[in-house]
């Protein structure tokens, strides 16, 4: 089978360290894989130099526009692809078209965001081959109402950092107890709101947030925190290549956005042993057992999401329940392996179907 996987950039988010791991997993399962960007260089682009995956890209030099394709469909016509895996929103707006003038190529459309879906996305559902969400929320509120014609296929995000599930420490044994927030800061992830809820937190027992990631949202919020202030109580780590040892230290991992579909986050703090706070938005609820593994909360509720974080903190015994129930069920349910032989098994059933419609518009 031949793949190009497409995205417009390799930005650090979690679509593309999705899209990166897919690509070099479908080239290790034997697959003739290409990883096509709209731009050049990313963060993330060093991770399929070392893998056997070729990286082409249509701008000849990064334009700072992420929805300019120059040459798209010809550049994927002449790798001869199977399927086409469009990932992330530019993608995913350019797959009606590149699907209406390739129509012997499956052009599989993904959906793995919380927002409203523009035009041209929505219309790529009703044209491509197939469709993958990662969440049965994306599913449900965002593809089913565009009425697609094409397969749906529900595939949840794999848990990508390695050695989480091996931590042998569950729960840290003394405070300062850290709350942890691994997210890039954009409007929609609501840094400003929890950093507000934090502020309000009783100061015993000694707790300190730790924010992870960056975006055009950080420096208004380290400006919030010195207004508050609570200096002291809050570290801004910026983006890490490797997040093992915040998940390490965490006594709960907190997401207040405002829009999700699968959260990265949430995934690989189950994994690590780590309770969850989050409000009730788009598959948040998919990602942690409510009850048994986390607390979810309804949107904007700032006080019962406080109240939640100040209960699981002052309770130890809690957490390491529900820390054992999270790690559990994370390994199990966002398994790397499960997730490329998902979708490795839906591309097989769209080229049989595809072959099937062949045969009988010959027929």
């Amino acid at each position: 089978m031949k793949i190009v996987v497409l995205q417009d950039r390799l930005r650090a988010g979690g679509t593309e360290r999705q899209a990166v791991f897919l690509a070099r997993s479908f080239a290790a399962c034997g697959c003739e894989t290409t990883f096509v960007t709209f731009r050049p260089g990313g963060p993330l682009a060093p991770e399929l130099a070392a893998a056997e995956v070729r990286h082409l890209s249509l701008q000849p030099v990064d334009l700072g526009l992420d929805w300019l394709a120059p040459g798209l469909c010809a550049k994927i016509n002449a790798e001869r692809p199977d399927i086409v895996l469009c990932m992330g929103r530019m993608a995913n707006c350019h797959a009606g078209h590149l699907q209406r003038t390739l129509r012997h190529v499956a052009v599989v459309a993904t959906v793995r965001t919380g927002k409203h879906l523009p035009h041209f996305y929505r219309d790529a559902l009703r044209t491509v081959s197939g469709i993958i969400t990662n969440s049965a929320f994306a599913r449900r509120e965002l593809v089913e109402p565009a009425r697609p014609t094409a397969p749906i296929a529900v595939i949840p995000n794999a848990l990508l950092v390695a050695g989480l599930a091996t931590t042998d420490s569950i729960v840290p044994a003394e405070p300062p107890y850290r709350i942890l927030c691994i997210a890039m800061f954009r409007k929609e992830k609501n840094h400003f709101d929890l950093i507000e809820i934090c502020s309000r937190l009783p100061r015993t027992p000694e707790w300190h947030l730790d924010l992870v990631g960056d975006g055009s949202e950080r420096a208004a919020c380290e400006a919030r925190v010195r207004e508050l202030g609570i200096a002291d109580c809050v570290t801004f780590h910026g983006w890490a290549r490797d997040p093992s040892p915040f998940y390490r230290r965490a006594a709960v991992a907190v997401l207040a956005s405002r829009s999700e579909s699968l959260p990265n986050f949430l995934v690989e703090a189950q994994s690590a042993g780590v309770p969850v706070v989050a409000y009730d938005v788009g598959g948040c609820g998919e990602c942690f057992a409510d009850g048994s593994s986390g607390l979810l909360i309804a949107p904007g509720d700032e006080a019962a999401f406080r109240a939640a974080l100040s209960s699981l903190l002052s309770n130890p015994a809690r957490r390491t329940a529900m820390a054992r129930t999270a790690r559990d069920r994370a390994t199990t349910l966002f398994s790397p392996g499960r997730s490329v032989r998902a979708h490795l098994d839906f591309f097989e059933c769209l080229l049989l179907r595809s072959q099937r419609t062949g045969a009988a518009v010959a027929g």
